[in-house]
């Protein structure tokens, strides 16, 4: 019986060492994205979709461009996007139309690859004479809001350590953005994920909710490790 079993412990060991290298040959080849400058990625680029000027911005002479690193998928979507450098009304805006474009495919050796880039989102106003935009509207803009504030935070364990983030609050006092101003790069995500469940009230103007940006400090929980199960033992 012992000889037995040997044979049908190597028969099974053949089989899933065979089905794991079918596996091998079919599953494509994980590769980290690799970051395109503005011209290549440009090139891949088959739909734009415009972003709307906010009014709130336009009123208030508010314009400039937004800067926001993308991550775009293999299959040319764009699945995650950063604002780098911005106004908050007009980064908004960004924000919303920004998932809807759309990029061919990158190709390499691997087959289509998910990459990386930077792109420009220009807003321009077109007065009928260059006199009539005031100098600083952005800093007269700025004393005018009331900025947004952290109303709800769900009890979560005390933290070991902290990360600083920029956040974009929307005008309905959602997290839609967050930049890493301070701390481990290593705790960013962990961090996005947390404000995730935190209740905002929005930024105002007047009366008018509008987006703008908060920076928090994050606190950042002790990852409790579960304990390494005993090893049953025997056959």
């Amino acid at each position: 019986m012992g000889s037995v079993r040997c044979v049908y412990k190597s028969v099974f060991m053949a089989v899933a060492l065979g089905s794991l290298a079918a596996t091998a040959q079919t599953t494509p080849v994980e590769a980290s994205p690799v970051v395109l400058n503005g011209k290549a990625a440009s090139a891949l680029l088959v739909n734009q979709v415009r972003p709307d000027y906010p009014p709130v911005a336009k009123v208030n002479y508010i314009q400039g461009q937004v800067r926001l690193q993308l991550l775009v998928s293999r299959d040319g979507r764009v699945s995650d996007a950063h604002v780098m450098l911005g106004h908050p009304f007009l980064a908004a805006a960004a924000l919303k139309v920004i998932r809807r474009w759309a990029y061919r495919p990158f190709v390499t050796g691997l087959g289509p690859q998910p990459f990386r880039t930077f792109v420009e989102v220009n807003f321009l106003l077109r007065p009928r004479r260059i006199d009539q935009l005031p100098t600083q509207p952005e800093r007269d803009l700025t004393r005018q809001i009331r900025p947004p504030e952290v109303i709800d935070k769900p009890f979560r364990n005390p933290g070991v350590a902290s990360v600083r983030l920029r956040i974009l609050v929307s005008d309905k006092g959602r997290a839609i953005d967050s930049l890493l101003v301070a701390g481990l790069p290593d705790h960013f995500e962990v961090a996005r994920k947390t404000i995730e469940a935190w209740t905002f009230r929005p930024a105002r103007w007047g009366s008018l909710p509008v987006p703008w940006y908060l920076d928090v400090d994050v606190p950042i929980e002790k990852q409790v490790l579960p304990q390494a199960a005993g090893d049953p033992g025997g056959e």
